[in-house]
């Protein structure tokens, strides 16, 4: 969607697409704002031009610096495309060397909020935090996905009413309002290359729930024992994502803080961009 709306100028949108290589990719990226380092990975097909610049900006306005990048092969960065969690963390990892990051906090919203996990899973000495929006935990689900989620999640060319339904909740007045008006900010984003392929994707999703959605044993075991601090802001109304999963594992994970926006669904981050911002900036302030 490339609709076009008011921004702050200097933001997000204006902030430069660099490059840099790493091992067989090469990886695009922006850096916007300056302070404590938070790179972000991008949600099931998107890239870094899928991003609320007003949350960007507003993450920016609390003293962050926001690192958002390409996947290999995806948007605007080259090499051998891959939707493994597993495979896209060692990107993660090699992109904080190559930028010399090693105290970073990480952050990823759905597909990117299970690489975030593994991060924290296989190089914790490299983060400061994580931050995990609208994503699954590992191991057994409490409660699986709508069928509804994979039918319109593939769809060739989604638009803004299918992008309502993933994202934000079409029975309510305000989020369907939030879903239009963070459309219209996305579509601010200059040239961002070429969309994930809907196939490509569709075949890594596969065309149904499956129990469990992340199964990564070993990224629970760290998830237990971790005294990395870790966000989880969610919507209660989530049809990819239940934030039931998360409930389930509150009691075991010691690090974990559970935020949930009513009346939200997938991106609570872009129904409530500053305040989401705001509750990112306080678990960033937090040491382990």
């Amino acid at each position: 969607m490339r609709r076009g709306c008011r921004t702050k100028r200097g933001g997000a949108v204006e902030a430069p697409i660099r490059h840099i290589e790493v091992g067989e990719h090469r990886l695009a990226y922006r850096r916007i704002g300056a302070g404590r380092p938070l790179l972000l990975c991008n949600r099931f097909r998107g890239t870094m031009a899928c991003w609320d610049p007003a949350f960007i900006d507003a993450l920016a306005a609390t003293g962050i610096e926001v690192i958002l990048f390409d996947y290999g092969g995806l948007g605007l960065s080259t090499g051998e495309r891959r939707y493994n969690p597993i495979a896209l963390a060692e990107e993660v990892r090699a992109l904080l060397l190559a930028l010399d990051l090693r105290r970073a906090a990480v952050g990823g919203w759905s597909l990117g909020g299970m690489v975030a996990q593994v991060a924290v899973a296989t190089f914790p000495a490299l983060l400061s935090h994580a931050v995990l929006i609208g994503t699954v935990p590992p191991g057994p689900n409490a409660r699986l996905p709508s069928q509804r989620y994979y039918d319109l999640a593939t769809l060739p060319e989604p638009d803004l009413e299918t992008e309502t339904a993933l994202y934000f909740v079409p029975t309510s007045a305000p989020s369907r309002t939030a879903a239009r008006r963070s459309a219209e900010r996305i579509g601010r984003w200059p040239a961002s290359g070429d969309p994930v392929p809907a196939e490509w994707a569709a075949a890594q999703l596969g065309d149904g729930p499956r129990q469990p959605l992340f199964p990564a044993d070993f990224v629970l075991a760290a998830l237990r024992t971790t005294a990395l601090p870790i966000l989880h802001l969610g919507g209660d109304h989530d049809i990819g994502f239940p934030i039931e999963n998360w409930y389930a594992l509150s009691g075991q994970l010691p690090s974990l803080h559970l935020l949930t926006f009513p009346s939200a669904g997938n991106a609570p981050h872009h129904q409530h961009p500053e305040a989401a911002a705001l509750h990112v900036a306080a678990i960033l302030r937090r040491e382990r």
